[in-house]
């Protein structure tokens, strides 16, 4: 999901952010044959991503920066862990230390938020997925994070498929006039989506044929009419008022994915350390 060439431009452009005309810091204070070992260290427990993001960073700043992982994205991790081990040229490993930390503690914080939520369905058939509420031009990084934490995935971006919401069906005129001018238009390819707020609408969009079915902020109750109704007609997905002490209950009523926001913009960095010798 992570290309190389991908993660390789936005780490350049982070390193250059970063560093500007030089980290004034470490080039007086180092010198170029100067070696340094630090440890990469869990101080919280959590799910590891982000590996070939923080490799990425100190290949870009010298090849001479060994970096040897003993953890693999996805793993489960305790405070106290090692998770690896950085050795090279001191001036190398200082000046990638904050850019290195800064993409594996985001995108671990965001997959461990990821299973906190995958577990809380427990033995229902639901799915976590994450939403477009992304930090600009780090989208591809959050999702991958995601699917990490074992989460899946809503539509990269609008070209994916058709996602008809209240603002949409207010411009058309009504639900069925905007799923029949899309259907005019888009690709056999694309799928189209249709966010519901009652139960009058959701029997509109099976007449419309949807092929996906979003309940928004509806009670559990209306929920389970409404996933009733569908009868596996449609793909259901829940939105609105989720979190963790919610995600059981929506997903006890039947529907098929829980879409929700905070996996990626509410989850906290984990606190991972660079520790040097």
């Amino acid at each position: 999901m992570l290309n190389r060439f991908f993660i390789e431009e936005h780490v350049k452009k982070a390193l250059e952010e970063d560093i500007g005309f030089g980290d004034i810091t470490t080039d007086y204070l180092t010198n170029e044959e100067d070696i340094m070992k630090c440890e990469l260290n869990s101080r919280v427990e959590g799910v590891l991503c982000g590996r070939t993001v923080f490799e990425t960073v100190f290949k870009i700043l010298s090849d001479k920066v060994k970096v040897t992982f003993y953890k693999k994205d996805g793993d489960v991790i305790k405070k106290g862990d090692k998770l690896a081990d950085i050795e090279g040229p001191a001036r190398y490993v200082l000046m990638g230390e904050r850019v290195a930390l800064n993409y594996i503690q985001r995108m671990s914080g965001i997959a461990t938020e990821t299973n906190k939520y995958q577990k809380a369905i427990g033995e229902f058939k639901a799915k976590i997925v994450d939403t477009r509420k992304t930090t600009p031009l780090f989208r591809a990084f959050e999702k991958y994070s995601v699917k990490i934490g074992g989460g899946s995935l809503h539509r990269f971006n609008l070209s994916d498929y058709a996602m008809i919401k209240d603002n949409h069906i207010k411009y058309a005129g009504s639900l069925t006039k905007a799923v029949e001018k899309l259907r005019e238009h888009i690709s056999h390819a694309h799928k189209i989506e249709v966010e519901c707020d009652t139960f009058e609408q959701v029997k509109e969009a099976v007449n419309c044929k949807a092929d996906i079915i979003m309940l928004d902020n509806m009670s559990l109750e209306q929920m389970k009419e409404c996933v009733n109704y569908i009868s596996g007609r449609a793909i259901v997905e829940a939105s609105g008022n989720v979190n963790l002490s919610t995600m059981h209950e929506i997903a006890s009523t039947g529907v098929d994915i829980i879409s929700s926001s905070a996996i990626v913009a509410k989850a906290p960095t984990l606190d991972l350390g660079l520790d040097c010798k």
